[in-house]
């Protein structure tokens, strides 16, 4: 997240897969956006101007999982449990932000970032 997003703004966003030398040459290739590899299992991705960057995660499931702008990390998570969901990953901070990770009623997995 290079620039500041509105509170409970998509900021950022995941998109996972089994091989990142396929996935790579299709985000570029398709929407023209820049990859750039930061790391074994993980490259970067520039988005248009406007929009949320993201970036490209090795794991073994495709997944796509969005990044949401909270103002207070620790309220989002006990909303996030108080309203049918569940912690996945607790407040981390990664140096840049401080995130967690909470799944939906569904299941789908959203990460709550506060810049």
């Amino acid at each position: 997240m290079s620039q500041p997003h509105a509170p409970f703004a998509i900021g950022h966003f995941d998109v996972a897969g089994p091989d990142l030398a396929r996935l790579a040459p299709f985000y570029a290739g398709v929407f023209g956006w820049q990859v750039a590899p930061r790391g074994t299992g993980y490259a970067q991705l520039r988005t248009p101007e406007g929009s949320p960057d993201g970036a490209l995660v090795e794991q073994p499931q495709a997944a796509l999982t969005l990044g949401i702008v909270v103002p207070d990390l620790d309220h989002a998570l006990a909303q996030a449990e108080s309203s049918g969901g569940r912690v996945e990953m607790p407040a981390t901070d990664n140096g840049w932000v401080r995130k967690a990770q909470v799944r939906d009623p569904a299941g789908n997995l959203l990460t709550l970032i506060q810049q």
